[in-house]
Formats: C-alpha cells, structure tokens, sequence
C-alpha cells in the first residue's frame, strides 16, 4: 500500500509520526498527484480538506481528517473530535484492509468561474462576511470564539438585500441575511446551521435566513450553535439535490471557510462522490 499525508503549513511533521509507526508505508507529501494511492491522511482543518477536495474526488481515494485546523467542522461531522479518535480510525483501517470506509456526499458550487467543491457548507450575504473577518484573525482567536464574534460585528456591518433561493420544488426571493446550503450540519467552530443535514442522503439542506432587526438577529446568532434557529419566524429551511442562489447585489459565496465566488451561483450534489475513513462502527 501507498498512503500520503497532507499537511497544512503550520502542522509540525512531527504529528505524523504516530500514524507512520501504523503504515512505514506513509509519506508527507504537498499535493495528490503522481502515483496510485491507497489512502490520504489530511491534518488540518476545513479549509485543508477543501483545498484537496478535486483530486480526492476524482480519485476515489480514501481519506482521513486528523482534526489540526481552527474549527474542525467537518471532521466532527463524521465523529473524528480528536487526533487519537482518528489515530484510532487508521490503525483500524490499516488491520481491517478498509472496512470503515464509507462513501458520502460531495457539494458542488457552479459558477461563471467553473466548477467548485465543497464537503462541508457553502454559503452567501451576512455568514460570508464573518467568514471574511475570521479569516483576518489570528489563529488561536479563530479557534476559540473567533467566528462568534467575526458574526456579531457582521451583524452590524452587512446591509440586507434580496435574496432568491430557487430548487425545484421551492423558490424563496425576499429581502434577506443569508442563504447557506449543507451538506454537513455544521460550521463556523460548531454553528449547527443546517442541522438536519445528512452526508449520505444525496440532498443539500437550504437555510434561508430573511432581514428581521439587528437587535433581533443578535439575539438569534446564539441559537445557531444549538440548530434551534429553525424556529425562528424569517428562518425558512428545506432540503433539494440542487438550488440557485441570486441576490440583489454581488456577494461573496464561501465554502468550507474558504472564498469560492460570487454570485448567482448554482449548487447541487454528487452523491457518494467522497470515500472518508471513519471510526470503527
């Protein structure tokens, strides 16, 4: 076998060691080309996983997140919380010969730019903002409260526009916050803002959040980390393969934590279009 482990910039070498004492077979590497590959260890957060997400896709190459980024969404989504849960993941996966790879969802963003990926969620107006203004911050601060407090000044910063959010089966255009799209229930350091979301179920979850009053919003911001927002009166939210975003003015789409484009944007799913390595079940 042939496995690569992936680093983002700040992850010492030195976190590999325990996963190569498992598979000598194990090599740092910087991108995914060349060779067959049997695995690929990721240590980063998020936006690691994101960057690598084109040649695991097309691919097929089984992958494992070690939680080292600032947030960890996605990682936590498949119930990797720590290193040693994955630590844990790949030694099973090395003795088992694979039998706790499971195939999931992969979002996919189109735009006038091309095609983009993402594994976690993607999303557009007040929740790009704060992930702009997260992105500025310094590491350690993004990986406590960073994102919190990255919403509450967007809160006050972004200016609501129209916003149309159109699938098959529903169509959305009011003034309006934001419009994030799921393919994981979570982001932001835990903000569950899609969290009916399934990796598995071949549907993105449409959260459509319309204008209500900053006093208001600022009170509602909380309920995001425990997927209670759902009940909030401007709140809609559905499921579809596929949905069109379009807004009043050009906004930013981010996915993952990352910058992807801008809109009008067409999302949609490949299903089972990843191979994640997961705990032991």
């Amino acid at each position: 076998m042939r496995s690569a482990a992936l680093l983002h910039p700040t992850v010492s070498s030195n976190a590999v060691q325990p996963f190569h004492y498992i598979a000598a077979d194990l090599e740092i590497c910087a991108e995914l080309k060349g060779d067959h590959l049997d695995a690929a260890l990721i240590f980063g957060g998020d936006g690691t996983v994101h960057r690598h997400l084109p040649e695991l896709s097309r691919r097929r190459i089984p992958f494992l997140v070690v939680p080292k980024g600032s947030g960890n969404d996605f990682a936590k989504s498949l119930g990797i919380g720590s290193e040693a849960v994955a630590l844990t993941a790949w030694k099973y996966f090395r003795e088992s010969g694979g039998k706790n790879v499971a195939e999931i969802d992969l979002g996919i963003i189109r735009s006038g730019t091309g095609e983009i990926p993402f594994c976690c969620v993607a999303g557009t107006g007040l929740d790009s903002m704060a992930n702009a203004l997260a992105n500025r911050m310094p590491s350690w601060l993004r990986g406590s409260s960073g994102y919190f407090l990255a919403a509450l000044r967007s809160v006050v910063g972004f200016v609501p526009t129209e916003l149309t959010a159109t699938a098959a089966e529903r169509r959305i255009s009011r003034p309006g916050l934001l419009v994030a799209v799921g393919n994981a229930h979570r982001y932001g350091h835990g903000m569950k803002i899609a969290p009916r979301a399934d990796l598995s179920d071949g549907l993105l979850d449409v959260c459509f959040v319309g204008s209500m009053n900053r006093l208001k919003l600022l009170c509602c911001v909380p309920t995001i980390f425990f997927g209670t927002h759902l009940a909030i009166k401007q709140v809609e939210y559905f499921q579809s393969p596929a949905v069109r975003i379009e807004s009043g003015r050009p906004l930013e789409v981010y996915a993952d934590g990352e910058y992807a484009c801008t809109t009008p944007v067409e999302i949609g799913v490949v299903t089972r279009g990843l191979r994640v390595i997961v705990p032991q079940r």
